[in-house]
């Protein structure tokens, strides 16, 4: 039986423009640039850029003002972008409903972050949502976070520079330096910093300049990098050097003793950790996990606060 009062075919009502013009611009006004939208699409930049034409030839009114890296909306296009994405969460609320329908919450994140201040913590999720199911997805790539198909995504970016609209501030990047007892102590003493290999990962190759220049020392030696934060840690664990990183990644091995402070200084790097939330509103498991997530965030902050 029909539905009343409507008319369901999309290539016949000249009142409903195609559901991909619409999409690919809800994500352009998403992103602010049409090769993150082309990313997500899995489709070329010219092919969203035709989509986009379509879609203002179609309702007569421009959209976007196009510039040469980005895209930027225009006042009526800031306000049919709001109503779209609202739109689409409903159907994303509608289809996740559905009787006997459920899936998994998905969660990219940076590889080190993911493996080792996330996962330890899941289990306190599974216990306060037994329900829920959490699927992770690593990446060290940038290109990565762009062409997501997660439902949330974490990464770093500067305090005051959100990666992505509506994206929530978790915990900034902190960096303490770490090494094996073997390499760290030699003859019952502490072995200076300056005669340590230094190790480092493609994702944050600066961490350690930034840690010298916070000390008001100079880096003598460029740290010998490796693919990931974690394959740092590793090394660091075999006595190849020290491995600065946030003391958070590394708790088990200082409580084990298999890694010991350098320093006892923590020092913040400059930027944090960001949780993007989906484009609209999302259904009631995403909002419990990232709920979640930064009441977990801000445990792990408050014994830092009032220090120095």
């Amino acid at each position: 039986m029909p539905y009343p009062n409507s008319r369901l075919d999309w290539g016949v009502d000249p009142d409903l423009p195609p559901l991909g013009s619409l999409q690919a611009f809800v994500l352009v006004a998403e992103t602010g640039s049409l090769s993150a939208a082309a990313a997500r699409l899995n489709v070329t930049q010219p092919a969203v850029s035709k989509r986009l034409r379509d879609l203002e030839a179609q309702l007569g009114v421009p959209l976007l003002q196009r510039g040469p890296n980005a895209a930027r909306l225009t006042e009526t296009g800031t306000v049919y972008a709001a109503a779209l994405s609202e739109a689409f969460g409903r159907i994303r609320e509608a289809t996740a409903a559905l009787p006997g329908r459920a899936r998994p919450i998905r969660v990219l994140a940076y590889t080190t972050w993911a493996l080792r201040w996330l996962i330890p913590r899941m289990p306190r999720f599974r216990a306060l949502h037994p329900g829920l199911e959490v699927e992770v997805s690593t990446s060290t790539e940038a290109s990565a976070f762009l062409g997501r198909s997660a439902d949330v995504a974490v990464r770093t970016a500067p305090a005051d520079h959100p990666p992505a609209p509506h994206a929530v501030r978790l915990h900034p990047v902190m960096l303490t330096p770490f090494a094996a007892p073997a390499l760290a102590i030699e003859a019952g003493h502490a072995k200076p910093l300056q005669a340590m290999r230094l190790l480092a990962s493609r994702v944050r190759p600066g961490d350690w300049a930034r840690w010298h220049a916070a000390r008001g020392i100079e880096l003598m030696a460029a740290p010998l990098i490796f693919e990931s934060t974690t394959l740092a840690i590793q090394a660091a664990l075999e006595g190849m050097g020290a491995v600065v990183c946030s003391p958070a990644f590394v708790e088990r091995e200082m409580r084990d003793g298999r890694l010991l402070r350098i320093s006892p200084e923590t020092i913040p790097a400059g930027d944090h950790y960001w949780l993007i939330p989906p484009s609209g509103p999302p259904r009631p498991g995403i909002a419990a996990f990232i709920e979640w997530l930064r009441q977990e965030a801000k445990w792990e902050a408050e014994p830092d606060e009032g220090s120095p």
